[in-house]
């Protein structure tokens, strides 16, 4: 039985499928990895927020070091809220991120007096703030009054002894609303203080 000579045209296909076979393999190879990376960008940079707390200005609710999640959707479609713990741009230098809670909403006058924040709305009414999630040992005794522009906020930290916020920056007191990120959601490191943030 004599053995069959391949034709240089049927070399030439045969090599060509080869290389086809391995653009395939490569293709089926690298796909998962790419589309895994463009999620992952979809989701840090559309969808959350990642950061490492780096100061106690927020202790006792965030411990120094802590590892947060925000949603940047949340004020995509809803206002920000009173109490809601917010990442957003600080005024005075926006190549940072801080992180900070609401207390004063648009269009009310913020007064605090010997380190107890009062807040009057448009309607004249006026009301003292919780302030059971400011850090116990806290001695702050600041005064101050702040009237909050429109599409404005004002922010303190948990631990106002020790918090660079709404009451010290200099180019303005205030966050505007599309400076704001996100809304913290989660700590989510280290793991034996993780859940949700309030």
């Amino acid at each position: 039985m004599s053995k069959k000579v391949k034709t240089s045209a049927e070399t030439e296909v045969e090599e060509e499928e080869t290389q086809k076979s391995k653009l395939r393999e490569f293709l089926e190879f690298i796909a998962p990895i790419v589309i895994a990376l463009v999620v992952a960008m979809i989701l840090k940079y559309c969808i959350f927020a990642n950061a490492v707390i780096p100061t106690g200005s927020m202790l006792e609710t965030i411990q120094k070091g802590d590892r947060v999640i925000a949603s940047r959707l949340e004020y995509k479609f809803n206002d920000p809220e009173r109490f809601d713990i917010a990442i957003f741009k600080y005024p005075d230098d926006e190549s940072q991120l801080f992180v900070k809670r609401i207390i004063g909403l648009p269009g009310e006058t913020v007064d605090i007096v010997d380190g107890t924040v009062y807040v009057t709305g448009a309607d004249g009414k006026t009301m003292k703030l919780r302030d059971d999630f400011v850090a116990p040992e806290n001695m702050d005794r600041y005064n101050g009054t702040f009237v909050v522009p429109e599409d404005s906020y004002f922010v303190m930290g948990d631990n106002r002894d020790n918090s660079v916020d709404s009451r010290y920056w200099t180019t303005t007191n205030f966050v505007s609303r599309d400076k704001f990120v996100g809304k913290v959601m989660f700590r989510y490191y280290p793991f034996n203080t993780a859940g949700k943030l309030e």
